[in-house]
């Protein structure tokens, strides 16, 4: 996901957003453990992604415009 695209959410949705990508990668992490995973670089995305969201919502608490 983009930044551009989560600066444009509010900070409500980005919440409702890390959960659902949380929950995501929590079944990517399972099906890797069991060996069933085919693409593992999905996990290290999603990651990024949690990290972006959370970033941006400091910034918003903040009052950071970028």
């Amino acid at each position: 996901m983009k930044p551009s695209e989560i600066r444009e959410m509010t900070v409500d949705d980005i919440k409702l957003k890390i959960k659902d990508v949380s929950k995501e990668l929590f079944n990517i992490r399972f099906q890797h453990v069991t060996g069933r995973l085919d693409n593992p670089m999905n996990i290290p995305l999603l990651k990024k992604d949690i990290a972006r969201m959370k970033t941006i919502i400091k910034e918003k608490g903040l009052g950071k415009r970028v």
